[in-house]
């Protein structure tokens, strides 16, 4: 990997790291403490919020008709969401240890903590959790699918993408043959950086 190169995922983990602790210091902004992975508003916070939230009923006379219709499709993708949580889950279990990969801390990835905010009626808790745990499962399987294919097949594309994996600044550049023939197996193992990385969570509830 060329220096400019390395120098550019440096500096995004910098930066990445700098958002995390920005959000972390929401905290204090927003008055609020973890106590036994619950989340605690002050009581004049918490009153403010029960002053904001919308009763069901009114919810959902206000919303549009096209939400209505759409909404059983969409959590219509439960099923396989979690059908896919398993199986990946259940792959990284069984294959991982076989290849001396490290297992993919699930609990890092998905996060279900906003039905503790007392301005959301239920049906809004329901939807922000269901958001949280998809996303929060598309960004565990892309990390187990990640270090799977720096074991398999560490090389950069040709193309430019629009994102790329956190496994991606390690592997050749598309093309280098040399490189990748002389420092194959060298890399496939590489996964040392997992070791002193601090963990992705700032987020106080792993309850799923």
């Amino acid at each position: 990997m060329s220096n400019r190169l390395q120098k550019l995922f440096d500096d995004l983990n910098k930066l990445e790291n700098e958002i995390a602790a920005e959000i972390k210091q929401k905290t204090d902004e927003f008055s609020y403490t973890l106590e036994n992975k619950r989340i605690k508003f002050t009581d004049e916070i918490a009153a403010e919020h029960r002053q904001q939230v919308t009763n069901v009923k009114t919810y959902l006379l206000q919303a549009p008709l096209r939400h209505i219709l759409i909404a059983p499709i969409i959590w219509s993708l439960i099923l396989p969401a979690v059908f896919l949580d398993i199986s990946v889950s259940l792959y990284q279990f069984i294959c991982f240890p076989f290849y001396d990969i490290p297992k993919v801390k699930r609990n890092e990835y998905i996060f279900i903590d906003r039905h503790f905010l007392k301005y959301l009626n239920l049906i809004e808790k329901v939807n922000c959790n269901f958001c949280s745990y998809f996303n929060g499962l598309i960004a565990f399987v892309q990390e187990v699918a990640a270090r799977t294919e720096q074991y398999w097949c560490p090389i950069k594309h040709a193309h430019n993408m629009t994102t790329v994996h956190s496994r991606y600044k390690k592997f050749f550049d598309y093309g280098n043959a040399e490189q990748y023939r002389e420092s194959f197996q060298k890399v496939r193992r590489d996964y040392s950086d997992l070791e002193k990385e601090p963990t992705t969570s700032n987020n106080p509830e792993k309850n799923i």
